[in-house]
């Protein structure tokens, strides 16, 4: 789970009432919509796919975010592209995530989680053959010169540069420092930013974490999700006290490293709903439609589709 917002059952029901209706019936070819660069889906039916022993079923909230479900929220804003972020309740077993990749060709790519300590690349390559195209690493309990330091990571980083796959770091403002310097060593590994390293969590956007994040600019293959802005800043639509940190991000990275994503099934529970979230970029009138075009799908196609 993305961050520790409650989360409204009753609201995220009525956000997913009209799921079935709108269950994508395109074919891959004919996907040329927007792409959503995060969301997590999981299902109910732990039978086939197991909770790993660290949570409980009641810890799935919601308890339900299908690809259909998702498809109800997605679809309307002509969103039928997205990429699939390894939810937290399976830890290494993908097989989930990989299995609505396989049902729904072309729809999904894939970020994975996988053990660092276990022969890594060897995962990463067999991951990647299945259409996954980026792995999550977060700190977890780890000080910020220790999460970013074993053996299993650098091979990762290594593995990254030789395949085109990206580290997704789920991580706090503090952390980026580390890696700056993981960039410095490993300059052809590509690297992916979430949430604006969720700057904004606490309800305080700070200029010198919106520094320390534009700082890493300078590493040509850093990319940055703007994302999950239900959870940040003021954490209310319309969302535009967010615009400062887009622009500045803008200025530091260009249109071509950053994309937009809702960090669902997140952004759609809570009083919060999918749509505002995407017209934030989509209706911006100081960006122009190539600018529009580079935030809400080519740059996610750059990375995660090609």
């Amino acid at each position: 789970m993305e961050f520790s917002n409650p989360l409204n059952r009753r609201e995220f029901a009525q956000a997913s009432a009209f799921a079935a209706v709108a269950a994508s019936s395109l074919s891959a070819s004919e996907k040329t919509g927007y792409i959503d660069a995060h969301v997590h889906v999981w299902t109910p039916d732990t039978e086939s796919y197991p909770l790993h022993s660290s949570f409980k079923k009641e810890d799935m909230q919601p308890p339900s975010f299908t690809p259909e479900q998702l498809f109800s929220n997605c679809h309307p804003v002509q969103v039928d592209r997205i990429v699939l972020i390894q939810m937290s309740f399976y830890r290494f077993d993908n097989s989930y995530m990989l299995d609505m990749m396989e049902k729904h060709p072309g729809v999904f790519s894939g970020v994975a989680v996988i053990d660092e300590a276990d022969r890594p690349a060897r995962e990463m390559v067999k991951l990647a053959r299945k259409g996954v195209r980026g792995f999550r690493i977060r700190p977890q309990k780890q000080s910020p010169d220790q999460w970013l330091s074993g053996d299993g990571m650098h091979e990762m980083w290594k593995a990254g540069a030789k395949h085109g796959l990206a580290m997704c770091h789920l991580i706090d403002a503090d952390y980026l420092q580390s890696v700056d310097k993981m960039c410095q060593q490993y300059p052809d590994t590509p690297v992916v930013i979430d949430h604006f390293a969720r700057i904004g969590v606490d309800g305080k956007i700070r200029e010198k974490d919106v520094a320390a994040l534009c700082s890493l600019a300078k590493h040509k293959n850093v990319t940055v999700k703007i994302s999950a802005y239900y959870a940040l800043g003021k954490k209310q639509a319309p969302y535009t006290d967010l615009l400062p940190m887009i622009k500045a991000c803008i200025d530091a990275y260009g249109v071509e490293r950053l994309m937009w994503a809702s960090d669902g099934p997140f952004q759609v529970v809570n009083g919060h709903e999918y749509a505002p979230s995407f017209q934030l970029i989509k209706n911006a009138d100081f960006l122009s439609d190539g600018d529009k075009d580079w935030l809400l799908r080519r740059t996610a196609e750059r990375v995660f589709y090609s």
